[in-house]
């Protein structure tokens, strides 16, 4: 029995594990793929306290070795349901494990967003890529395209940019809305094409990936672009489906909770990614981690 289980190994998760232990609560920690979420996917985190310039796989290191020196056990293992009896908390896993705790903080963060066009899943890991870090290198001196205007759309742009022949950004506005620094560093590179207002229509159906057809928003003129391969970039959707019994869902899947990361569901809490909020930064899912590991020790003193 612990006292605290932790669904998922981002920065909230890990952040509310070192809370949790500096409070003396035994804590699990469930991750059902690598410890460190999506900032490992990050090429480089500027925007942390502490650090001025630090890639994403090596802050989830620091945090996982500082979680793992506070005494907190870590398991590799998908979380597919809980069961709330009483004042004690069962975490069932695809395993077939049973986990028991009286608080759970889920910080089950969310997935990369797919464009949802036919052939797409066909090609994922094999032409279409999500992590510019882990795939970029496949690409060298090679054309690929980078869906998606955002900051880490356009992080991932300038890492490609770095080796590619040839990067096209595509955005569906008639505007990037990443920081202007991460803008003037693109256009400033010369193998870089940013074509706002377009969408990807359709991934040609070829024995290996060969290209998309991007459609212009505003008269649907559509052109084919010849491409080695795609990275995309728009956005996250959470995975909260399973734990909509103990935790409600807003209309896009979220979590209903506030800046409180509490659900109405006594000795449930939630941080991260997977909970309704504005901004979805690595600062604010370790503030969130923090505030439910606070919230969840007050709850066990409370028993």
């Amino acid at each position: 029995m612990y006292d605290i289980i932790i669904v998922g190994g981002g920065p909230a998760g890990l952040c509310a594990a070192v809370y949790a232990r500096r409070a003396n609560k035994s804590v699990l920690i469930l991750e059902k793929n690598a410890f460190g979420g999506q900032i490992t996917f990050s090429p480089k985190v500027e925007n942390y306290p502490g650090f001025e310039s630090v890639s994403g796989s090596e802050l989830a290191d620091k945090l996982v070795s500082q979680v793992l020196g506070q005494g907190a056990d870590v398991e590799i293992e998908t979380v597919t349901a809980i069961r709330v009896e009483g004042d004690k908390k069962l975490v069932e896993t695809e395993d077939g494990n049973v986990y028991e705790a009286h608080a759970v903080i889920l910080a089950n963060g969310a997935k990369h967003r797919h464009l949802g066009l036919a052939n797409e899943e066909r090609f994922i890991g094999d032409g279409i890529s999500f992590c510019a870090v882990c795939d970029g290198a496949f690409y060298k001196n090679r054309t690929v395209a980078l869906v998606g205007g955002g900051n880490s759309a356009l992080q991932e742009a300038i890492l490609l940019s770095e080796t590619c022949k040839q990067v096209y950004v595509l955005q569906n506005l008639d505007f990037l809305t990443g920081e202007q620094r991460l803008q003037e560093i693109l256009s400033k590179r010369g193998n870089v094409e940013i074509v706002t207002g377009t969408v990807v229509d359709e991934i040609l159906d070829t024995p290996e990936f060969s290209g998309v057809v991007i459609r212009r928003v505003a008269d649907g003129h559509r052109v084919t672009l010849a491409l080695d391969g795609m990275f995309v970039a728009i956005g996250l959707e959470p995975e909260n489906g399973a734990f909509a019994d103990v935790a409600t869902l807003d209309e896009r899947g979220y979590y209903a909770s506030g800046e409180d990361c509490t659900t109405a569901t006594a000795g449930v809490f939630v941080a991260g990614d997977c909970r309704a909020k504005a901004v979805r930064q690595v600062a604010t899912a370790t503030g969130d981690g923090a505030v439910a590991a606070i919230a969840a020790c007050r709850y066990l003193d409370s028993l």
